[in-house]
């Protein structure tokens, strides 16, 4: 308790001292403390105190961090306060490393998770210490998590032609043509509305994440098959891709992943899930030399690092590269 006292004390002062002044603070109250016995009444700790994770959601939310994004942060913030059972101000980096660990070993969870937590939990102390409500972050001294790379699967050229001959509605067709040429996000599909294709320039305006405007382009192919399926329908939704039965409803990530997944099924496909369309395209474009950068506008991605995860070269390219210049 005396120790927590002492913190409270000194992230109370730290914006008024030195880096050499708040260290002679805690040597001062540590010696002042030595031999008194604190206890902590029932008073009401301040709002502003209770309220740590609404307060970081709030500023991430002014950043532009989509809803989806915030619950994930809410949710996996949450878990480890209760789990730890500790004042924010309190919790140290053993505690965090403990955490980790138990939560790896309960849940058998990847790496790729934990460094997920990870990188989230250090968001959210980070932005305490840059406001001054605590010291110095906890999680600092947690280094990245080495997750390994590997190879992730993208659909071939018979598989995808194998989607489209299979297919016995319009909708369909015209669903795994947009994915397939554009790249985009399947959110970011579900949200299209019919005005919001052009035609002409074989081109359409998508909100990526944040909320973040761009375009997208789309081949021949996918444009007569759009058009032919929206000919075809009947109803007044805006939507660009709605369900077959009335009422007509949007189309929901949800409906797209099962209409997906069971189309896989019936022709003895495995994990036929709309990021792959997003994947596929990003490795071809960079297989037949797309630079990077256009590639990294394209897919709407804030980091060139993210882009690279997604354009997986071949390897037989890599042997005919090694033979022409090397061998």
């Amino acid at each position: 308790m005396k120790q927590s006292l002492i913190t409270d004390v000194m992230q109370g002062m730290l914006p008024h001292l030195n880096n050499a002044q708040i260290e002679k603070l805690q040597e001062v109250m540590t010696y002042v403390f030595f031999g008194y016995e604190v206890t902590k009444t029932n008073k009401e700790t301040n709002n502003l105190e209770q309220n740590f994770v609404g307060l970081f959601l709030a500023a991430k939310r002014i950043e532009g961090c989509s809803e989806k994004s915030l619950k994930y942060y809410e949710s996996t913030i949450t878990a480890m306060l209760d789990e730890l059972q500790k004042d924010v101000k309190c919790i140290e980096t053993d505690d965090i490393r403990t955490y980790l660990t138990g939560y790896q070993a309960r849940k058998n969870s990847s790496k790729v998770t934990i460094d997920n937590i990870r990188r989230i939990l250090s968001s959210f102390f980070s932005w305490l210490e840059d406001e001054d409500y605590i010291l110095k972050s906890p999680v600092r001294r947690i280094h990245k998590i080495k997750t390994g790379t590997c190879v992730k699967e993208t659909y071939t050229d018979e598989a995808l032609e194998l989607m489209r001959d299979s297919c016995t509605k319009l909708r369909d067709l015209a669903m795994i043509d947009m994915l397939a040429s554009t790249g985009m996000r399947v959110g970011e599909m579900v949200l299209l509305n019919r005005e919001d294709i052009n035609f002409n320039e074989r081109e359409c305006v998508v909100f990526g994440k944040g909320n973040k405007e761009r375009i997208v382009y789309f081949d021949a192919r996918t444009k007569i098959h759009l058009q032919n399926y929206l000919q075809s329908r009947n109803d007044d939704n805006p939507a660009l891709f709605v369900s077959f039965n009335a009422p007509h409803n949007r189309l929901s990530i949800g409906g797209i992943e099962v209409r997906l997944r069971t189309m896989g099924e019936q022709l003895g496909l495995a994990k036929v899930h709309p990021h792959k369309f997003r994947r596929t395209l990003a490795t071809m474009a960079i297989d037949k030399g797309m630079p990077i950068e256009q590639l990294q506008q394209l897919l709407g991605h804030k980091r060139i690092d993210t882009t690279l995860q997604y354009a997986m070269v071949k390897q037989s390219n890599v042997k005919i590269a090694h033979r022409k210049y090397i061998g």
